[in-house]
């Protein structure tokens, strides 16, 4: 699966195929390379399985790790999308605990929810001065959080999430068990066709206990934000594989069609565009001394590669869904399922305005070598 020569050593000892096959709840890792027709979507407790399964065999994405990292979250979604949208948070949040020093509970399942909406506001406040708090709440790091956080992802099936909360004018990191009274999710507001059994909708919070992970604004400005950001873009890139996957099959099938042949030339090229760009950011990680004091412009770096994958995976689809025709689209559940699911996941990136951030931070800062 892996192609471009910019991986670092670490990506080329994934076993990609496994991965892949583990994801389809197959015992034969040949059948990762088979395209997805056919086969069934994977049900979301076998995803949830398939996260806890990864996480006891992928390190913390650290400067000389991001290239597993990376592979083993591409090969997921390569699979299935929607096991990627749930294997990425649960292992970006271990990775997240491990730098902070915090134990994870045994056989805990966790989401990241760090986004913010208009209208929508989650407080935290110290729960040593809260009488309605409950016990275990003289801890240091103990606060109390009240409000409605958008964007919550498999709240009502996970443990435990890290979430972003205001303490004043500054956004802090919290570990929360949500299963709590007082977390109250709204899965009934996910009415996607993408990512059905991904619901993200909001949870509101009610005097809810948890623990404060790092310092005041520590979550945002560490390297790993960025980099974290760089694996989301992993998972759209394996994603747009397993797509690529169907379109080959199409064109074997009908060998004496030139212009199927010119469709997946398109779509390969577009791939490796990609993965040029994930690969070349694994090495760099890699290779960086991977503190707060590094040289890079870490967010400006995980921007760029964010877009790039986002335009050729939005190619990619395009292609694909014009040259396969409506047929594995409405026969075929696995392959619809990838369409629509893609198509939401990489959402994730904001389009022109994320471009419009890069602009941004190109004038503020440089940042690039022309």
């Amino acid at each position: 699966m892996l192609d471009s020569p910019a991986w670092p050593d670490g990506a080329r000892h994934v076993d990609t195929a496994a991965i892949t096959a583990l994801v389809l709840g197959s015992a034969d890792p040949t059948a990762a390379d088979a395209p997805t027709a056919g086969r069934p979507v994977p049900p979301p407790q076998h995803r949830l399985a398939v996260a806890q399964t990864l996480a006891s065999t992928t390190p913390p994405l650290v400067a000389g790790t991001a290239g597993q990292v990376f592979a083993t979250l591409a090969a997921v979604a390569a699979g299935d999308v929607a096991t990627a949208r749930m294997v990425e948070p649960h292992l970006d949040a271990l990775t997240i605990l491990a730098q902070a020093g915090v134990e994870v509970p045994a056989g805990s399942t966790w989401g990241v929810y760090a986004a913010e909406a208009p209208g929508l506001r989650l407080e935290a406040r110290d729960a040593a001065a809260d009488t309605d708090a409950g016990t275990d709440t003289d801890a240091a790091d103990s606060v109390v959080l009240d409000g409605t956080k958008p964007w919550c992802s498999l709240a009502s099936t996970l443990s435990h999430a890290l979430v972003t909360a205001h303490v004043g004018q500054e956004r802090r990191l919290v570990a929360v068990s949500l299963r709590q009274t007082g977390v109250v999710p709204h899965d009934d507001v996910w009415v996607a066709r993408g990512l059905p059994d991904v619901p993200s909708g909001p949870v509101d919070f009610t005097a809810v206990r948890a623990s404060t992970v790092g310092d005041p604004g520590w979550y945002l400005r560490r390297p790993g934000f960025a980099w974290g950001g760089i694996g989301v873009a992993a998972c759209w890139w394996g994603g747009a594989v397993g797509l690529v996957r169907v379109l080959r099959a199409h064109a074997a099938a009908r060998p004496e069609s030139e212009l199927l042949r010119a469709a997946l030339g398109s779509v390969v090229a577009d791939l490796a565009d990609a993965e040029d760009a994930l690969a070349s950011a694994a090495r760099r990680i890699d290779d960086s001394a991977g503190t707060a004091d590094d040289a890079t412009d870490w967010p400006l770096l995980a921007q760029v590669v964010r877009s790039r994958v986002r335009r050729a995976v939005d190619a990619v689809r395009t292609q694909v869904v014009r040259s396969i025709g409506p047929g594995p689209l409405t026969s075929d559940p696995a392959v619809a399922a990838r369409v629509a699911d893609l198509e939401l996941y990489v959402l994730q990136d904001h389009g022109d305005r994320d471009l419009a951030r890069i602009g941004r931070m190109v004038l503020e800062r440089g940042g690039v070598a022309w």
